[in-house]
This record gives structure tokens, sequence and C-alpha cells, in this order.
């Protein structure tokens, strides 16, 4: 990934009941959409002939659109013997098609053939020296290919029409291709989109190749990037979650395959895998046709039926030990059924009760009491399996063992129902407050969309998941953190020293290129020349967006009603600061801990 990325996501709905989540079929400017009563987001959702999903939410914070592009495909889909393969086809989409990042495809064509042929030779030769041999052939034609590349022409057409944080990600499974526009430049955008995953061109491949090494010699130097790598392994021995890494091993690395890139694309980047997800200031029935123009061209293909490894039950504790800088640290893990499953709803509602920053049960019983340096919880649930990790850092002189065991024993504690039911309430009211202020945000609303469909879990019942955790009873965790949380958990001893076992990727010699940056392509040409109409400002008029009014014929008020959401805001302007008296900073402190 350009940027590596690792984030977890769950969605929360504000207080209806879930019966009252009812998707309805509409119909507005000539597409057929479904909507789901009493969503937060008012999502339109379509459906392409052509198989691609569409999630839309209009919130006009700005006049800028959040685009996300996500495939159903991931680490996870990768064939088991060429590991890395989702993550480098990430960074290929990005160097253009035959019409984007060339001014002589026709030159340039043969080229990167005999490159393709090269490297397949080159994966199957063993002998070092002819390995070598290859690889100056490699980069001897990749430098005259090069001269017919227009270097990072996709990312220069992005930044012209006003994109920001242009990026990618590739977990476990999925691959999100990342866009933030101006709202007038929806078309333009669509258009640059439709072509780049309507074909894919591996161009200026093995200085790519160069980034990735990099990438994958970072992560062996990252102890936490070890410990999760550790703990997927220890729960996942057989299915692909902890068989195959995101970026792939070394051997694999050493020994890519382009024409294995290209089938990847050609098999899981088609529109009946793929959703577009948008959210910001737009017109629907428009932004639709766009879309359609653009990206209803893609041809549909069957996808092949993805078959997970079961994993073995776990009956005794698995133990695993890496080794770097960075302080020690103790993770516990255990592992459950997938993203849909009620379990994992319940699991989410476990790993708050134990520790939710403030008034779980590690919180008050370790942390508070300075019993460990640090403790956390992360649940992340992904479409086949879920897992939780529970994470402690010791107090100096303290062993990683026993904070092993005093995590286990607040585990225990849970088991016995030793916490208050009201903190299940607290829980439930403190999501509702984070997804209010995360309903601001354009990113997040388009985030939710990219989680629903990557899980396969429809909206309805998506939206409708804090009203179910609201459900879960103190009784249902208890019975739950005894049926699950037994000896059936791994755990990854993180020690401080040299890591003598790591084996990083060797980077090739590799000949500078041309870079072109004075050249651009046709396409360039054309998308260029059609600017769309500016955005119109909008000017803030105090004498109607706010009212006036005096309290207690004194103090001045300035105030704006909220009519989006139930949040709101009290700031207090005094004319006294620490110069006037330097207790003020000490006493506006002090108001933080009155209630």
């Amino acid at each position: 990934m350009r940027n590596k990325v690792f984030f977890v996501l769950l969605f929360i709905s504000l207080s209806v009941s879930a019966q009252q989540y009812k998707t309805e079929t509409k119909s507005s400017g000539g597409f057929s959409y479904t909507t789901v009563t009493n969503d937060p987001l008012k999502a339109r959702i379509y459906k392409l002939q052509n198989g691609l999903t569409v999630y839309m939410s209009v919130y006009k914070n700005a006049p800028r659109i959040q685009t996300y592009i996500a495939v159903r495909a991931g680490s996870k889909n990768d064939p088991a013997s060429v590991t890395g393969l989702a993550h480098y086809l990430e960074h290929m989409v990005f160097k253009g098609t035959s019409n984007i990042g060339t001014y002589n495809w026709a030159a340039e064509k043969p080229l990167l053939d005999k490159i393709e042929a090269l490297y397949e030779t080159y994966r199957h030769t063993k002998d070092e020296e002819a390995r070598k041999k290859i690889y100056r052939q490699i980069d001897s034609v990749s430098g005259i290919s090069a001269t017919y590349a227009v270097a990072n022409e996709y990312d220069k057409m992005l930044s012209s029409i006003g994109a920001q944080g242009t990026n990618a990600y590739t977990w476990v499974e999925q691959t999100v291709y990342v866009n933030d526009i101006p709202a007038n430049e929806l078309n333009r955008w669509a258009q640059i989109e439709a072509e780049r995953f309507g074909e894919l061109v591996p161009r200026l491949f093995h200085t790519e190749l160069e980034a990735v090494y990099e990438e994958k010699n970072r992560s062996l130097d990252n102890d936490m990037s070890k410990v999760i790598e550790a703990t997927f392994s220890a729960l996942f021995p057989t299915h692909q979650y902890g068989s195959q890494t995101t970026i792939g091993t070394v051997e694999h690395l050493k020994n890519p395959s382009i024409k294995e890139i290209k089938k990847y694309f050609s098999t899981y980047y088609v529109p009946n895998n793929m959703a577009i997800c948008l959210s910001g200031d737009f017109d629907p029935d428009a932004a639709i046709k766009i879309i359609s123009q653009h990206f209803g061209k893609m041809v549909a293909r069957p996808i092949p039926a993805f078959k997970p490894h079961q994993e073995p039950e776990i009956t005794k504790p698995i133990e695993e030990t890496v080794t770097g800088p960075s302080p020690k640290s103790v993770t516990l893990c255990y592992r459950f059924p997938g993203a849909s499953s009620k379990e994992a709803m319940v699991m989410e509602m476990f790993s708050k009760v134990l520790s939710n920053g403030k008034a779980g049960v590690l919180d008050k019983n370790l942390i508070q009491k300075q019993k460990v340096l640090s403790a956390s919880v992360l649940p992340y649930r992904m479409k086949d399996y879920s897992i939780n990790l529970v994470f402690a850092n010791p107090r100096e002189g303290q062993s990683l063992q026993e904070v092993k065991d005093l995590v286990l024993a607040q585990i225990d504690s849970v088991k016995q129902g030793k916490f208050d039911e009201d903190l299940i309430k607290a829980i439930v009211n403190n999501e509702k407050i984070a997804l209010i202020k995360s309903l601001e945000d354009n990113g997040s609303r388009a985030d939710y969309f990219v989680d629903a469909f990557i899980k396969g879990i429809n909206w309805a019942t998506y939206v409708a998941q804090l009203d179910d955790m609201a459900a879960i009873t103190k009784k249902e965790i208890v019975e739950f953190a005894n049926k699950y949380y037994g000896n059936n958990y791994a755990v990854v001893y993180k020690e401080v020293g040299k890591d003598t076992t790591v084996k990083k990727v060797p980077k090739p010699s590799i000949t500078p290129v041309s870079v072109n940056r004075d050249k651009q392509s046709n396409f360039y040409s054309l998308v260029m020349k059609k600017s769309p109409a500016p955005i119109e400002p909008v000017f803030l008029d105090f004498t109607k967006d706010l009212q006036v009014f005096k309290w207690k014929d004194k103090v001045d008020v300035w105030y704006k009603q909220n009519q989006e959401n139930q949040l709101f805001e009290l700031m207090f302007h005094y004319k006294l600061g620490t110069g006037t008296d330097p207790k003020t900073a000490l006493a506006i402190n002090y108001l933080n801990y009155l209630g």
C-alpha cells in the first residue's frame, strides 16, 4: 500500500427500534435504488446492470465529495504460491493504462510484453548467476520502455482537478482506492477512474517493486507489525488470514509475476465485485447518471467462490515470542465466528466491558490501580472470522507472565459477572455519541459503506447494529465469556532485544529511469480541456445565520441552533488570561474535573 492503513470500523445507529430499519425500493431520474428507514446517513444504494454497487450519502458540510472505490479482494485471495499479489497490484493500478501514463503506447507495449516474459523466466530460474543476468536484461529493457512512459500521470491528473488524499490500502479481504474531490469535479473523476479500472498496464514495474521491497523491510523492523503477524499466524495456521501476509513472503517478493498480477486484476477487478462509495455535496440523480455513463461500460464476469480453510478448535494456549527494540508487551488473542454473526457482536460488547478507556474492568482494576503500565483491547471483525486482541505493557521489573496472569484474572472477573450492569448502558451511550460525531465527517460516512460492502452485510442490518448491541444483557455477556474465553487463546510475548531471525528482501541494482515530467498523454489533454463550472462560495451572514442576545442583561450570547444532530458546544470567552492572573490556566484546567 502506498501508505499503510490499518483500520477498524463498527457502525452504530441512533436509538430506534431495530424493527424500524426496513429496506425500501425507490426510483428517481431513471434509476432504481434502495433506502433504509431511520438511516442516519439517508443512504441511497444503487446496483448498475453490470453488478456495480454504488453507495451515496449527501452531506454538505463542504463543497467536496469523499470517494472510495472498494474491491472485494485482498491478501486472502492471493494464490498460495504468489503471496503479496493483491498489495502489489494496488501499486500497479496507479501506473496507468494504454491511455494514461504513456505518450507512445505502440512503441511501449512490445517492450512491456518482453519485460513480462523476462520476469516469468526469472522467477522460474534457480541459478543465481543466471538470475542476475536475466535481471540485467529486465533493467535494460525497462530503461528503454520508461522513455515512452509518463510517470505519475494519474496522480498529476487527480491533483489538477483538486483531489486530496489520493491513496489506497490493501488488507486481508479488501483493496480500497481513496480520493477527496471538489464537488464540481465528479464527472472528470469518474472519467479518470473508469479508465484506470478498465485496464491494467503494469509499467515501471521494477522501480515500484523497489518501493514494495522497502515496505516489506520496514514491516520486518516494526515490532507491532511482527506482533500482529504472530497473532494472525497463531490463530489461523491454515486459513489464509494467517497463512499468508498482505505484503507477502520474502521468497515470493523476490520472484514477482506480472502475468499473475494481470490474471488477478482480470479475475477480481470486475464491476460485480466492486463498490463506489460517495459522501458529500452532490445531487444523487446527477451523480448516478455520471457513474453509469463511465463505469457502466465495465463488463461483469463470474467471480470464483472463495473457499476459506476451516480452523480446528484451539484446545490449549499457543505461545509465541517476538523480539525487537520497542518496550515489552503481552498480546492475548482469541478467535470467533465472522463479522455477521451474533458472537462477533457480543465480542464487541465484551471488549468494551474489558476496556473502554475509562470504566472497563482493565481500566479500573489494572491501569487506574497502576498494576500494569497500560492495557487496551482491539476487537476486529472480518468476514470469515473475528478476533479479539488484548494488549498490555508491564511496569518496570514486572515479568510478562505476571502481566498475562493479571489480564486473565480480569477476564475471569467478567466471567464471574463482577461488573456493573449499568456499564452496558454507558457503553452504548458513548458509542452513540461517537457515531453522531463521526457522521460530521464524509470520510467516516463513506468508510461505513466500504465496511458493509466488504463484509457482505446488507445496509438495514448494518445500521441496526447499535440497537442489537444495546439489547445484549449482562447475563449474555457472562455466558459468552464463559463459553469463549478459556484456554483457547494465543499469547504473543514481545521481548526487548535484537531480532536475529529477520531476513530482509535484497534490493536489486536498478538503473534510474526517465520520468518524462514534461510530456503528457492524449487522454490527459482531453480530460483537462473539460473544466467544470466553478463552485460558487457561500458566505456567512452574521445578521441572518446567528442569533445574538444578552443573558441577564450583561453577557453577550452568540447562538446558532444545531439542526443536524443532538450535540451542542458551549464556549465561554473571558477578558482575562494568564497575563491578568497566572492562576487562570490552573483554574480553567480544574473545570474539567467538576463533572
